[in-house]
């Protein structure tokens, strides 16, 4: 290698750490965006509604919203990103969740809250684009670094968000201080923790603007053929459909689609049940209370899959450690109405570290044998299904969990507000045994086998 390639490679480092720094902080931002409604979603709702709304419909129907809007238009961010770079499409999202988050802070009627989201889910390509651009300036031994350099972030952010969205919340009430009693923070009481997520998606914007490069070539994009967002729904459907009939990778996708939809049920339920007064079974806790919960299932994740997954997967192996993953976290879904009033805060944080542990071992164990599983010439496409199926099943997810509670809240049968989690733990064992019995249960083993032998 001549000096004059040295300086290249070495301008090429550069070019690429600045790169990579930039899509920490793009996805730190979405995920921050993310979490910081966690907490106070659920009591914006009851701010809004009027008397008799069903608030856990509502509560379901605006993340359905996100969820449901990130399924459709996903692929298609994709494709164009494939046609225009992925430069433009990164800036488009952070523009659009600036937006979005300024509108759900001043949103006045369910409608306009629910109208935020549906963009803000339209327009939110972000992670899916990020890992397209690692793929474009990454070495093949640079990738499975660099994907998990975004997971830490992806970690990070959830657990930054919640806790700021807590603290942030219903400013014109806090004890500490009058400064914001009498403002507009009084009429909207969750704008200050909004305007908070829609400056980092600003800042993050006018960073990626004057600071990031486009990772696909020119002449690369020239080749892509133009689709309508119609022809590309329709081929990732196909795509599913096609996924679902091969036996080492379908037992992936149904199990981890079960899976996802009982731990999103809890996404809707969690809150209503903790918000709920001692008196009638809940645990009496606030929007800050919840953040700090949230908060913690953050770090729980941060330190699983920052720290322990590479271990216990080259002790355990995937098959075992996403089976597992399956099992915790089912035991601690349909554990939370069961944590007593008198230590709900360290209750709480029990249940919901065990969630979080099993989530941050079944979650890369899948993506894992996925990988496993997959053709380099089909990979991409098998992760867009597997990334397509996740948003499908949290559309599912939250609308069931929104029912089930509506429906069972003020019962007081065998069938009561127990039931959502009940269901939680059911759709996480029914994920466990659709893995566990089929083809795709250590099939990893022979792939991992042939390639020490081809060594």
């Amino acid at each position: 290698m001549g000096e004059g390639d040295e300086v290249v490679e070495q301008q090429e480092a550069g070019t690429n750490s600045v790169s990579m720094g930039i899509l920490f902080l793009v996805v730190l931002v979405d995920m921050i965006g993310f979490g910081i409604i966690i907490p106070f979603l659920t009591y914006m709702v009851g701010h809004l509604a009027d008397p008799g709304v069903h608030i856990g419909r509502w509560v379901a129907g605006l993340m359905a919203a996100y969820a449901g809007m990130m399924f459709l238009f996903s692929p298609f961010w994709g494709t164009l990103s494939d046609r225009i770079g992925r430069r433009p499409v990164l800036m488009i999202g952070l523009a659009g969740n600036t937006i979005a988050f300024f509108v759900l802070g001043i949103s006045n009627s369910l409608l306009m809250a629910l109208g935020a989201r549906l963009f803000a889910g339209m327009v939110n390509a972000n992670m899916s684009v990020t890992r397209a651009y690692i793929g474009d300036v990454s070495k093949p031994h640079e990738v499975a670094r660099r994907q998990g350099m975004l997971g830490v972030a992806f970690g990070v952010g959830f657990s930054l968000g919640p806790a700021l969205g807590g603290m942030l919340s219903a400013p014109a009430q806090w004890g500490w201080t009058d400064a914001f009693q009498g403002t507009v923070f009084d009429t909207y009481p969750y704008l200050l923790a909004c305007l908070a997520s829609s400056m980092l998606s600003l800042t993050g914007l006018m960073v990626a603007t004057t600071k990031l490069q486009e990772s696909l070539p020119k002449e690369v994009r020239q080749t892509v053929e133009k689709r309508s967002a119609i022809g590309i729904l329709t081929t990732n459907i196909g795509n599913i459909g096609r996924m679902f009939k091969r036996p080492a990778i379908s037992p992936l996708l149904w199990s981890y689609t079960f899976y996802w939809i009982g731990f999103t049920i809890m996404h809707v339920t969690f809150i209503l049940f903790t918000m709920r007064a001692i008196g009638v079974g809940g645990l009496g806790f606030s929007e800050s209370d919840n953040g700090w919960v949230f908060a913690f299932i953050g770090l729980c994740g941060i330190i699983t899959q920052g720290r322990l997954i590479g271990p216990l997967t080259n002790r355990f192996g995937s098959s075992r450690l996403m089976a597992g993953g399956f099992l915790f976290s089912a035991a601690g879904l349909a554990s939370i109405p069961y944590v007593p009033p008198a230590y709900a805060m360290l209750g709480m944080l029990l249940v919901s570290g065990l969630i979080a542990f099993g989530n941050g071992l079944a979650s890369p164990s899948n993506m894992t044998l996925l990988t496993h599983a997959s053709g380099a010439e089909e990979r991409g496409m098998i992760m867009g299904v597997s990334e397509s199926l996740r948003a499908f099943s949290s559309v599912s997810g939250v609308l069931i969990g929104g029912w089930v509670w509506d429906y069972t809240v003020n019962r007081t049968d065998l069938f009561d507000f127990h039931t959502a989690f009940w269901l939680c733990g059911f759709f996480a064992v029914l994920g466990w045994a659709c893995f566990r019995f089929s083809k795709a249960w250590k099939a990893e083993e022979g792939v991992l086998r042939g390639a020490e032998e081809a060594e």
